[in-house]
């Protein structure tokens, strides 16, 4: 019998297979601005993508998915669906997943979970801080966390300026390969208590999970 989120794979490849491929910092965050959705972040791209899939699968999909505990996955068919983002050309090779009880709950409850992954190529061409500049002042002038950083004299990262998609990744956590993931703690809130713990994919561990992908 074939499995249900194979149908959920084959949906979101249809509708997501004429996706943009070149992601231009400025026009992906004034249409961010646009439909008010995350667009005074930093990391734009993911939330772009974010907002891609959103426009692409809000007629197939529930947007968002099932609520577990604290945590609201981004979207549900047959089961629910995280959606992340990660830049090729980056020194680490780990995508931060979501809390591990909620995941583990959302595989119990459905036997399966997803986890969509754009893989992007992205340029960091700011080095007159241009870019960064002009976010700010979209934004209406430097966040509380920007001006406690300018206050520590802590270095800023330079912005991401563009992304192109190169691939989409389907990725299927069960509860025979779950244990495969990696652990991430997330120390103590304020009131000291410990936050809850995140999984971890390396994706050089890919072929532990059943995977798909697209190429673009």
């Amino acid at each position: 019998m074939k499995k249900k989120y194979l149908d959920d794979i084959e949906l979101i490849s249809e509708k997501l297979k004429h996706l943009p491929k070149v992601w231009d910092g400025k026009s992906s965050i004034l249409e961010l601005k646009e439909a008010n959705y995350n667009w005074k972040q930093m990391e734009w791209f993911g939330f772009y993508f974010e907002l891609l899939v959103n426009k692409s699968l809000k007629d197939h999909f529930q947007f968002p998915g099932d609520k577990v505990g604290n945590v609201k996955f981004d979207m549900k068919r047959s089961i629910n669906w995280d959606l992340k983002s990660h830049a090729i050309k980056s020194n680490s090779h780990l995508l931060i997943l979501n809390d591990s009880e909620s995941l583990q709950k959302s595989v119990e409850l459905n036997k399966y979970h997803g986890i969509l992954i754009a893989l992007c190529d992205v340029e960091y061409n700011d080095n007159d801080r241009s870019f960064q500049k002009w976010h700010t002042e979209l934004k209406g002038g430097l966040s509380s966390y920007e001006l406690k950083r300018i206050e520590r004299t802590s270095f800023s990262r330079y912005r991401k300026t563009r992304a192109e998609l190169v691939e989409l990744i389907f990725l299927i956590i069960n509860q025979q390969n779950i244990s495969k993931l990696g652990l991430f703690s997330q120390g103590r809130n304020s009131n000291s208590k410990p936050r809850p713990s995140k999984y971890l994919l390396q994706l050089e561990d890919l072929d532990k999970f059943e995977n798909y992908k697209i190429k673009y």
